[in-house]
Parts: structure tokens; C-alpha cells; sequence
């Protein structure tokens, strides 16, 4: 990823670990573009705002998902693609966090830093 100075937030990972938190970045930065219709279904973008979205997306994506997804050309069918491919991972994502509450004890840490740390990660 050379051009990562300029991106807004972190890529996409191929793995889709952050896909939950980029998903929400794509939408925030979109709408700050006033481009967010453009990943909306039945949208009448023009296509200077479709090509805007698209380079937006593919520059904030992994370069592997950027080579399986060469041929997309419009942001919508892009954003589906990488929806279908990674939005199981809520229902992985939500009962490990349940389950990670459960077992949060502030005795296992050794300062309080630590313990908010684990805290927040699992808030998040």
C-alpha cells in the first residue's frame, strides 16, 4: 500500500477483520463527499460521481481485494460484492464481544490501563 499517507482512514483488510469499522469510515467520508447515493440502491449518480465513489473505495480497499474486484466499475456493484463477502462477520463478530464481556474480570489485569483498553476493544 504505498499511497497510504493519503488515505483517510485504515484500508479494508483481505481478511475483512475491520470490515465493521470501515463500512462505517466509507459512509461517514461519502457523505462528507455528498456521494453516499452513489452505494445506495436504484441511484441516479452521474457517472463523474460513480467514478469519484469507485476510486474512493478501491483506494481505501487491500490491494488483493483491489486485483479480485479489477473488473467492477461501478461503486454500488462493488460495495455489494465486498457486503456479500464480509457481512457474516457481524454474526461472528457480536456473540465473541458477548461472550468477551462475560469473561472481562478487572483481577486479570495488572493496571487499570489495561483492563480499558480490553474494555474498549470489546465495546468496539
Amino acid at each position: 500500500m504505498a499511497n497510504i499517507e493519503n488515505q483517510k482512514f485504515i484500508a479494508l483488510d483481505i481478511s475483512g477483520k475491520n470490515y465493521l469499522s470501515w463500512v462505517l469510515d466509507v459512509k461517514l467520508h461519502l457523505s462528507a463527499k455528498k456521494l453516499r447515493h452513489t452505494i445506495e440502491e436504484e441511484n441516479v449518480a452521474i457517472n463523474e460521481e460513480r467514478a469519484t465513489a469507485l476510486i474512493f473505495l478501491r483506494h481505501h480497499i487491500d490491494d488483493g481485494l483491489k486485483y479480485e474486484y479489477l473488473t467492477v466499475e461501478n461503486p454500488l456493484e462493488l460495495w455489494q460484492n465486498l457486503n456479500d463477502r464480509f457481512e457474516h462477520l457481524k454474526a461472528v463478530v457480536l456473540p465473541k464481544a458477548l461472550n468477551d464481556w462475560s469473561q472481562l474480570r478487572f483481577q486479570d489485569f495488572k493496571t487499570v490501563s489495561e483492563y480499558n483498553s480490553t474494555l474498549f476493544k470489546i465495546v468496539s
